[in-house]
């Protein structure tokens, strides 16, 4: 083969196509740039096979790298398809390599400094807390796909019976690391973390009611409610508006805490909270009673401020102990807010004939199994408000006149 010569090739500089030899061609594009072309066939089908560039890829180089191609084309073998799945083979290799170079704890960091960006300092300082103390020492060092079931008990074992609600809230951090992991690519397959249908056939039922029992705050009774909101509306300033909302909504403290305007639909009465606010990190809506709505418009925006209970410290929003010092304000020490969750699930159970799975969701609780859950996806958010206005009429009407309606009925308070 000796169509060309380097200096040809060199010096050459019309567009078109120049035979070097057996399918080999110089191309140079009206551009005036210059590259390699293979043309051959295989199967009855001609195929056209970029060789590289010239001066990058030298005559020599070219003329060789056909050589090799058509000694692949000979075992029947095609170069187009080997070359493809050559860089398949070694993006596959790069991606392995990356993963293998990411461990579970920067993984957890990077998550960490991603998803908690609207949250207080002291959350974000816990949650990174429990990671380092119980999970890094075991899982810290190992890439997220070698993370199996045996690793994620041995790493909440040690505190599962002592600490059991820790270690609940340790194996939803773990989960959630794992499932950024899954949707980054690093590990494929179910998460080892999951409770439902998994860790909870591994992990004793006991201990997790053990976790649930020693999370019990003292709440206020049903029938003490009415009066104590109507002493709450009497009281002016941004907590007490907070604390009325929390108990309209029986939402969570940060939940109205952290709230933003831009969460709220007025017009629709509808709270919509966005998965990276939620515990169970998905997204969630809360219907919003005549009463909140009411109490929504009433409540100034603070200009330069999302929120809607600003503060005075670093992190913008009012503090966690507000609710607690307003309490004590009110002559109510014993009371904690998140007891208030307890007091509307008490009086739906006793004073309404509204469906469990109804009630529980109105706390964000889906106790559904993943059947269930993937037959019915429906939040019964028209449901849930209907059983938010009954309690918000409770919760705001007189005592002496007080009337609690159900789904199937009304009962005197």
């Amino acid at each position: 083969m000796s169509g060309l010569n380097p200096k040809q090739v060199e010096h050459l500089s019309e567009p078109g196509r120049y035979l070097d030899g057996d399918g080999l061609y110089l191309v140079i594009s009206s551009s005036g740039g210059k590259s390699w072309l293979l043309r051959y066939q295989l199967g009855g089908k001609r195929r056209d096979m970029g060789l590289g560039p010239y001066p990058t890829v030298a005559l020599k180089a070219a003329r060789l790298a056909a050589t090799e191609a058509r000694a692949l084309i000979m075992q029947g073998r095609d170069p187009l398809d080997e070359r493809k799945a050559e860089q398949q083979r070694l993006k596959e290799q790069r991606q392995s390599d990356k993963a293998k170079a990411i461990t579970f704890k920067s993984l957890a960091e990077d998550y960490h400094r991603a998803h908690f960006e609207h949250v207080t300092k002291a959350w974000r300082a816990g949650w990174l807390s429990k990671m380092q103390r119980y999970v890094f020492p075991v899982l810290g060092e190992l890439s997220p796909a070698s993370i199996d079931t045996e690793l994620v008990i041995l790493s909440l074992r040690p505190i599962w019976n002592a600490k059991p609600r820790t270690a609940n809230e340790v194996r939803g951090q773990i989960e959630s690391v794992l499932d950024s992991a899954k949707a980054l690519g690093l590990r494929t397959g179910e998460n080892p973390a999951r409770w439902r249908g998994h860790l909870d056939n591994l992990l004793s039922r006991a201990d997790k009611k053990r976790a649930a029992q020693k999370t019990n705050h003292p709440s206020m009774p049903w029938h003490k409610l009415p009066a104590f909101m109507g002493k709450l509306a009497a009281t002016t300033g941004r907590d007490a508006q907070a604390l009325q909302l929390v108990i309209l909504t029986a939402a969570r403290a940060g939940m109205v805490r952290l709230a933003t305007w831009d969460e709220f639909d007025l017009e629709a009465a509808t709270w919509n909270l966005p998965a990276e606010r939620m515990k169970t990190r998905q997204a969630f809506s809360i219907p919003l009673p005549e009463q909140a709505v009411e109490l929504l418009r009433a409540i100034p925006r603070t200009v330069g401020s999302p929120y809607l209970f600003p503060g005075s410290g670093k992190s913008g929003v009012m503090g966690r102990i507000a609710f607690l010092q307003l309490l004590r304000a009110l002559e109510q020490p014993d009371i904690t807010t998140h007891g208030f969750r307890a007091t509307f699930r008490t009086w739906a159970s006793e004073c309404t004939h509204y469906p469990r799975e109804v009630c529980e969701l109105a706390l964000a609780h889906d106790e559904r199994d993943q059947t269930e859950a993937a037959y019915s996806r429906s939040n019964l958010l028209e449901k849930r408000r209907e059983l938010m206005q009954v309690w918000a009429d409770f919760a705001t009407t007189p005592p002496a006149s007080n009337v609690v309606h159900g789904a199937f009925g009304r009962a005197e308070a």
